[in-house]
């Protein structure tokens, strides 16, 4: 396509003016404004013949097949052809998961060597599913500016957004550095845990509360207790998937992060032999997976929590958790991932963890809402920011309401930032094998 550009098309108007001001004075002259917009046509048509063709421009645009969900990607594009112009324009219409509105617009630059307009986009996938990169327009003025060569390129492509990954290789390898005691290898756990062991020669740096006093008189030496770590436990990662759930946080879903910090879990989990189940709800059961014990198994949880989508429904909690403790046949820990911004909203969600509670251990992880922190803290300088001061403090105390309550039921609640939510739902659970309280 080619079509004139603003340049053009002001001259071509310029001719009007001149013929009037020359008809109005010297109407012998009125020969040179149409000769003025045939000047302009020429100049037009020889802008249009010189230079690249667009019929000759090809186009090689590279992307991942699959991305993390909030994971940066780089879209190579390169334009090659004969008679490169030095810059041309592109537009890309992309699914909204990757770029607000569908929309991208960038410059490509000529090489240095001539061959290729290049550019690489670094994009982000906001939301989870297939992201289609649907088309390219690519442009570029002729040597004159008068006319813009355009072509259409038609990608058609998709790219899967699958749960993100990169937690899980980051976060994992240096929770297990940290928290060297649980180590890698399949062995028997001994320092920490509350199952007995063995008893050992007591050695310097040793817990003084270990010592078996009977044991080292008997013995006249000193004896130390020692104790394995608890496995084999049922663990039970239960996932919101309700409105409340899918509404963004530092530009990504809570759902999102809340399935990042899952699956960082359940690798945890699975190296330190326990049985990981995901368990997803809205209006109702969504879906539960069966019990992995072997970190073989990972993959089959990341294809369950890809399937976790977003729904703009209420949360049942009543029958999700009253569906998820009529599967369980022995005592589990359940961790669920949701969030709530009211009390009276949350008082369904109490009342049925009032009822698991007896039967179950449960931990509630939250993400902690900063923006309404920063909200309730700014310095107010008018009578609307003292209304969002007041009313943003009102949110918090109730939200610490609901948190209190969860607490004397006797179910744990972590409340994290955003971007630390997996590391410290895998502190919370490593903190509960330590103790041996499930």
């Amino acid at each position: 396509m080619i079509y004139p550009t603003r340049r053009a098309i002001y001259l071509l108007l310029l001719g009007a003016p001149m013929a009037l001001a020359l008809g109005l004075v010297r109407p012998e002259y009125w020969l040179v404004a149409p000769g003025w917009i045939a000047v302009i046509l020429a100049c037009i048509l020889v802008d249009a013949m010189a230079g690249a063709n667009p019929r000759h421009i090809a186009l090689d645009a590279q992307f991942p097949h699959q991305v993390g969900v909030g994971d940066p990607f780089d879209l190579t594009l390169a334009a090659r052809g004969s008679r490169l112009p030095p810059r041309a324009e592109l537009a890309l219409a992309l699914d909204e998961r990757l770029a607000a509105g569908g929309r991208f617009a960038e410059n490509l630059y000529r090489s240095a060597d001539g061959t290729a307009l290049a550019t690489s986009l670094r994009l982000s996938a906001a939301r989870r599913g297939q992201a289609l990169v649907e088309a390219l327009w690519l442009r570029w003025a002729g040597p004159l500016g008068l006319v813009w060569k355009q072509r259409k390129f038609a990608i058609g492509r998709a790219i899967s957004v699958l749960p993100s990954l990169r937690a899980v290789a980051e976060e994992g390898s240096r929770l297990f550095q940290r928290d060297s005691w649980f180590g890698l290898r399949q062995q028997r756990l001994r320092g920490e845990g509350t199952e007995f062991e063995a008893l050992a020669d007591y050695q310097p740096g040793m817990d003084r509360r270990s010592i078996d006093w009977t044991a080292s008189a008997r013995h006249v030496r000193l004896l130390a207790k020692e104790y394995r770590v608890e496995r084999d436990n049922r663990v039970v990662l239960a996932i919101d998937a309700g409105r409340t759930m899918a509404e963004p946080v530092d530009g990504m879903p809570r759902v999102d992060r809340a399935v990042s910090a899952a699956l960082l879990l359940a690798y945890a989990g699975l190296k330190l032999g326990d049985r990981i189940s995901l368990y997803s709800f809205a209006a109702k059961p969504l879906a539960l997976t069966p019990a992995y014990m072997h970190t073989q198994d990972f993959p089959a949880l990341q294809r369950a929590a890809s399937l976790i989508d977003y729904a703009h429904v209420e949360s049942n909690f009543t029958l999700a958790l009253a569906s998820l403790s009529a599967q369980l046949n022995r005592r589990s820990l359940v961790i669920i991932f949701t969030e709530f911004t009211d009390a009276t909203s949350a008082d369904l969600m109490i009342r049925a963890a009032r009822r698991m509670v007896s039967k179950h251990r449960l931990l509630f992880v939250v993400v902690k809402d900063e923006e309404v922190e920063a909200e309730e803290r700014r310095r107010p300088e008018s009578a609307a920011d003292i209304t969002r001061a007041n009313v943003a403090a009102a949110m918090l105390r109730d939200r610490q309401l609901v948190i209190a309550r969860l607490q004397r039921l006797g179910a744990d609640v972590i409340e994290v930032p955003a971007d630390a939510m997996g590391a410290g739902v895998v502190e919370a659970y490593l903190g509960i094998k330590r103790k041996g309280s499930l």
